[in-house]
């Protein structure tokens, strides 16, 4: 092959610390927002953002030159700086420290979108993956 082609995907989930219902409806934008800049930044492209109140899922792919710690790292750390530094400054707002990271095939990204994209719903159902429940 003359030049490189990749096309990895990856599914990751995280969590509040001591899984907190932090993610009110009144941020939740927000921190998606924060955490599709950030990917933009790192030359990701965001396919779905979903959580409830205690995580968050996202599907992305990424360049080879990026690790699956430094992308979440600094997804993490972006949005939790925008909480507590700009938008509820006098609140605990804090990521687990830990995280899930599931590679994708390009013919599962559907399937994990509607899942991400669905996160209300399946929690209110109890149909969940519980693999990617963390």
């Amino acid at each position: 092959m003359s030049r490189n082609f990749t096309q990895l995907y990856l599914h990751c989930v995280w969590g509040i610390w001591d899984r907190l219902p932090l993610v009110t409806k009144d941020i939740q934008d927000i921190i998606y927002s924060a955490i599709a800049q950030q990917c933009t930044n790192l030359k990701c492209t965001v396919i779905a953002i979903g959580g409830v109140a205690d995580h968050v899922h996202l599907l992305t792919n990424f360049p080879p030159s990026l690790t699956v710690s430094e992308l979440i790292g600094k997804v993490k750390g972006s949005s939790s700086h925008l909480i507590t530094h700009e938008i509820k400054t006098n609140s605990l707002f804090k990521w687990q420290g830990g995280y899930g990271a599931f590679t994708v095939s390009s013919q599962n990204l559907q399937q994990v979108a509607n899942y991400i994209k669905n996160q209300a719903t399946h929690h209110n159902q109890k149909t969940l993956f519980q693999d990617w429940e963390l």
